[in-house]
């Protein structure tokens, strides 16, 4: 199985920004986590981030026939793209949405996301973690799959 990982604006800034929010791990060790975690449950993972809603949405149409599922931190275009809807709905790859916080808790636009209706599952408020389960729900479902 082949994931792809997607973060959208900011995520770079992790550690930086808000720390009181987002933890203090800056984004190498989250990829070094998520490295970690495809490595123990047999997976291949791609980690990628821009600031850039047309460059994820590229991303998202070029997924398809490359990997098996997606998994998606829109970061603030969760609240706002339509555009990054269409275009998970369009690949219909399975697809996980993340968000470190938790967005039910916080200002009432962060309770909004569509790209939410597209996606398999969403993880919120589980911190970093939340990836490695994202990435556990896809196998899941890959295995049930192949069954």
């Amino acid at each position: 199985m082949k994931l792809l990982v997607l973060n959208g604006p900011n995520l770079n800034l992790l550690g930086l920004r808000e720390p009181e929010i987002y933890g203090k791990q800056d984004y190498l060790y989250l990829c070094q986590l998520i490295k970690q975690h495809a490595a123990q449950i047999g997976v291949e993972v791609e980690i990628r981030q821009t600031n850039h809603e047309g460059v994820l949405v590229d991303w998202i149409q070029q997924a398809r026939g490359q990997f098996d599922g997606i998994v998606l931190n829109p970061a603030a275009y969760t609240h706002t793209s339509v555009a990054l809807l269409d275009a998970v709905a369009a690949v219909g790859l399975p697809t996980v949405e993340v968000h470190i916080s938790d967005v039910t808790k916080r200002e009432a636009f962060r309770r909004i996301s569509y790209v939410r209706s597209a996606c398999v599952a969403t993880i919120a408020g589980h911190g970093l973690e939340g990836y490695l389960e994202a990435m556990d729900t896809l196998l899941s479902q890959w295995n049930r799959r192949s069954l």
